[in-house]
């Protein structure tokens, strides 16, 4: 109870003891991944920044030596993370689904196919997180935008190596990482390589029901269990290079790239204890893949004598993977059944040339103004076998697609006095996208959208010698298809045998070339206090209705891959959607407000959602995979007299229930992970560092129904999580 008083007390008492606050530049720079030697501290780079930005610096990256970007992602405010615990997984703001949060890596959009748990943590300067969108960082950005920003330029001479040794049921998951960091004469250098390898079992049980909606007895009860084992090995490099060319002139070049190679086997037995015969009683499938990145990111910098900064920045990247999987189904006396093969391969190729210009306009703004080309390419071959007969005979084994993106921009920084900031841009963003069938011509389909969007944030400072302000934003963003779901090429589902029924829970997955870009009108409202010591206590409210919201449904369809109907899952513009929520947050030292208090850093956040699809009969009729809320619980306590600190975070996510359409719902069961860590200071120079992921693992549940004509379906799935340990040896040479 105590605890709680005096949280109350900082976060609505009267600031005692704070420095006055300076006046802010005149001329402030846009949102943009600056690097400089003198780059503010991350509390101030966030208070001082006039768009809402969270900024979390090398110290909490590294603080539970997570192998996973997500790992660290799921514990800042509104981030919520798909996937088992201690897995990773994509990260989502505000608990919206895939492509409403806009990722970058070092300023530029990820390419397609690349997961951020593809990168170390180690790897990771600072992560920003950015809640509306700005005309310079992008409006594809509904629910908010991360951008990772890889190790920046030398601010120190250094030479660092860390060697961890994790498991996780007994499987072994060892890791190298290593970054050197100096200079010679005018060039500054950062280099870094990371090899790992991981070794992961799991394992799920999925119950299948079939039950008449007008009651009675079920008409199938089948039951599908599953175990697995997934090894995946690779190196990561990259490196930092930046030429000092003259008095306001830099060259900057970042090469990064990634190798791996990973095996799978599962096993897989069906039983059926109500119903007819099930399609087969076991299978057994092994997969073999590759994948491969190379991105060469470079910027030129210079200053004008009028105080005109000129940035022009090149990225060129290319990636690929080659994806082998061959599955084998047997009868209940172990007699082979069939056999099918997949083989994908895709390669993406991408390049961007971007240049902007800042300049000072009097005493009180600062313009900036940009535009940016970005051209992609895509080949994707597939084959999909029966038994050495093409399924999908009719799509051919080459898919192509291409697509071209342009954007405008303009930027006013403008500070009124000591108690008002504002940012106010436009942006013009056009793409067009190339690839894949029409379903009605049978031409090359052909996709297109032009989105203009105003941005307005504000800043106020009730009083401009308190370190209390309030943020205001008003934006226009949008989210637009991805090539994935304008391609009409199917995906087939894993049960597929040729002819014969799908499941409802189980589908086809297809594209539809004639998908329309989401459009989102944004209001976000927060207040900031800034304690010393660099603590921070926000509430952040936010709201966005959006148009044309895309949503995947199941229905049955006659399709041109098989001769009876069959079960699949397509994108479609399915109407309107509203979201709102509240996003709390406090960060301080314990001993800022109880002196007596032992030195233990505490942080805390606490978001809650709400969110409805017109068109969607409710209860439930929430945006995919939104849960009602997300919370974390921390502390850090240095221990006095010893070179000894431990900490531990609470991750909490409820279970929810969605409503896709009037016949389809799903439901996920509440994620509770607790994660802790010790850290051993044995010199400067050496210190181990023990972590435990996902401690006290709880299984995972999800339900699918789908209502399909005269009865219901209904998959309930579980999943069975594990506790992760790691020991890491981190020694600065």
């Amino acid at each position: 109870m105590r605890g709680w008083i005096l949280l109350a007390a900082v976060a609505f008492g009267p600031a005692h003891g704070q420095v006055p606050q300076a006046p802010a530049e005149a001329a402030p720079a846009p949102q943009r991944v600056e690097i400089t030697g003198g780059r503010p501290s991350d509390a101030d780079e966030r208070r001082e920044s006039t768009a809402s930005k969270i900024v979390i610096g090398r110290d909490e990256i590294e603080r539970f030596g997570d192998g996973t970007v997500g790992e660290v992602l799921k514990r800042l405010p509104g981030v919520t993370i798909q996937g088992p615990p201690g897995r990773g997984g994509a990260p989502r703001m505000r608990g919206l689904g895939g492509g409403y949060t806009q990722i970058l890596l070092d300023g530029q959009r990820l390419p397609r196919g690349f997961s951020l748990d593809a990168l170390s943590p180690d790897q990771i300067e600072r992560i920003e997180v950015i809640r509306a969108p700005t005309a310079e960082t992008g409006a594809r950005a509904i629910g908010g935008t991360i951008n990772i920003v890889l190790r920046e330029g030398l601010r120190q001479r250094q030479h660092e190596l860390r060697l961890a040794g994790g498991a996780e049921n007994g499987r072994l998951q060892p890791s190298l990482n290593w970054s050197f960091d100096d200079r010679a004469g005018d060039l500054a250098y950062n280099v870094f390589a990371s090899v790992f390898r991981t070794d992961r079992e799991s394992q799920s049980l999925t119950t299948t029901v079939d039950t008449p909606l007008s009651g009675g007895e079920p008409l199938r009860v089948q039951q599908e269990a599953s175990s697995g084992e997934n090894a995946n090995q690779g190196l990561r490099a990259g490196a930092r290079l930046q030429w000092r060319l003259g008095d306001g002139e830099s060259l900057t070049l970042q090469p990064f790239a990634i190798r791996s190679a990973s095996t799978s086997q599962r096993h897989t037995t069906l039983a059926q204890t109500v119903g007819t015969d099930p399609p087969y009683a076991a299978s057994a499938t092994e997969g073999d893949g590759r994948f491969a990145l190379e991105r060469l990111n470079g910027q030129w910098r210079t200053l004008l004598a009028d105080g005109t900064r000129l940035e022009t920045t090149a990225n060129a990247s290319h990636w690929r993977s080659r994806n082998a999987s061959r599955r084998d189904e047997f009868d209940a006396a172990g007699a082979p059944l069939r056999a099918v093969d997949d083989r994908s391969s895709v390669r993406e190729r991408r390049a961007s040339l971007s240049g902007k210009g800042t300049r000072p306009v009097g005493d009180a703004h600062g313009v900036a103004a940009g535009l940016e080309f970005e051209a992609l390419r895509r080949a994707e071959d597939r084959t999909t076998l029966q038994d050495g007969i093409d399924l999908l005979p009719e799509f051919g084994e080459t898919v192509q697609a291409r697509s071209t993106r342009a954007a405008l921009y303009l930027q006013d920084e403008w500070t009124a006095g000591s108690q008002w900031a504002f940012s106010a841009g436009l942006r013009w963003e056009g793409i067009e996208t190339v690839g894949g069938r029409d379903a009605d011509t049978d031409a090359e389909a052909r996709h297109t959208s032009r989105v203009w969007s105003p941005l307005l944030h504000a800043v106020w400072k009730p009083d401009a010698a308190r370190r209390d302000q309030w943020r205001l934003a008003l934006t226009r963003s949008y989210r637009s298809p991805t090539l994935q779901n304008l391609i009409a090429r199917p995906t087939l589902s894993p049960r597929f045998p040729v002819p014969g029924p799908n499941e409802p829970t189980s589908p086809d997955r297809a594209g539809n070339p004639a998908l329309r870009p989401e459009l989102a009108t944004g209001l976000d409202l927060a207040f900031e206090r800034y304690l010393d010591g660099g603590g921070v206590l926000s509430a952040n409210v936010f709201v966005r209705h959006i148009r044309d919201l895309i949503r995947s449904e199941t229905t049955l369809e006659t399709v041109g891959w098989s001769d009876v109907p069959r079960w699949v899952s397509r994108p479609r513009n399915v109407g309107d959607a509203t979201t709102r929520g509240v996003e709390l947050e406090a960060k301080f030292r314990l001993s800022d407000v109880w002196p007596e208090a032992p030195p233990v850093d505490l942080r805390a956040n606490a978001s809650a959602f709400r969110s409805a699809v017109g068109g969607v009969p409710g209860p439930d009729n929430r945006l995919d995979k939104q849960p009602d809320a997300t919370a974390n619980l921390g502390a850090d306590w240095r221990l006095r007299g010893w070179p000894l600190t431990v900490g531990g975070n609470v991750n909490w996510t409820p279970g929810y229930r969605t409503a896709l359409s009037a016949a389809e719902r799903v439901e996920v069961s509440a994620k509770r992970v607790f994660d802790a860590y010790a850290l051993w200071r044995v010199n400067p120079s050496l210190q181990w560092r023990l972590s435990a992921n996902n401690v006290a693992p709880r299984d995972g549940t999800s339900v699918r129904e789908v209502d399909t004509g005269p009865w219901r379906t209904k998959a309930t799935t579980l999943e069975p999580s594990a506790v992760g340990w790691q020991l890491r040896l981190e020694l600065k040479l």
